[in-house]
């Protein structure tokens, strides 16, 4: 079953009605009826059905990339702030190598910003990790601040919207769940273009067809695919597109 349009709901709105439809994240069944539980955009795919938040704060899942700054160091790790409720711990241990305690500050200082994976949500806080390959200390480039509920947009079904922005500029694209982007490239103005180009797709996106508007808007700034032959990893893109409906 192809995508239905996507469409607007507000709570208590039918979305579609049959019994092979399943409800997702945003929704619920009423006898036979899908119905909205928030507003935001109903997205219908293979019989699949969720509303995504037009707008709202950002709530860490287990295996989600953010992209964070520290903000204190304590005797043991880091504490980070990812724009959300509290900050994220991320522990001398759970870091790509060796950190003696008394150089942590050498390592990852006040006000550096760093790309981790969330391993742990608890009651008292968020537990980051960055041993794996991808994450670690930011430097160089732009980071650009969208709305949480913009990142699958951005993202695009399997990674096909991310693999699109950096095929035309070249740039590395890192996206974090928590609405952080991080672009970083060898030509400034790529980097800008790039911005640009997020941008757009942030003030498009609740509309359908998007893809096929933001090829436009790349072909109408005069950029072509680049195919660069090397490009950073973007760690994490597989799991947080499970989610995107593009």
């Amino acid at each position: 079953m192809a995508e239905k349009t996507r469409q607007i709901v507000i709570p208590g709105e039918t979305i579609c009605t049959g019994n092979e439809f399943l409800p997702g994240d945003g929704a619920y069944r009423d006898k036979t009826d899908i119905v909205a539980n928030r507003y935001g955009i109903a997205n219908v795919f293979e019989k699949h059905v969720k509303v995504t938040p037009v707008t709202g704060a950002y709530y860490p899942r287990r295996g989600n990339t953010m992209i964070a700054t520290i903000v204190d160091i304590t005797f043991n790790g880091w504490l980070l702030d990812f724009g959300g409720a509290g900050n994220a711990f991320l522990p001398v241990s759970e870091v790509s190598r060796y950190v003696n305690k008394n150089e942590m500050k050498e390592f990852l200082d006040f006000g550096e910003s760093v790309i981790v994976k969330v391993w742990d949500v608890k009651a008292r806080g968020v537990d980051a990790s960055m041993k794996m390959r991808g994450f670690g200390k930011i430097e160089g480039g732009m980071i650009l601040t969208v709305g949480p509920n913009k990142v699958p947009r951005i993202i695009g079904r399997e990674g096909s919207m991310v693999k699109m922005i950096k095929d035309a500029t070249g740039c590395n694209v890192t996206v974090g769940q928590n609405g952080k982007v991080w672009v970083s490239g060898n030509d400034t103005g790529m980097e800008v273009a790039t911005k640009k180009i997020i941008e757009f797709i942030t003030e498009n996106a609740t509309i359908a067809g998007l893809t096929a508007k933001v090829e436009n808007f790349i072909k109408d700034m005069g950029l072509k695919n680049n195919k660069p032959e090397i490009i950073a990893e973007n760690t994490d893109e597989d799991k947080a597109t499970e989610e995107v409906e593009n």
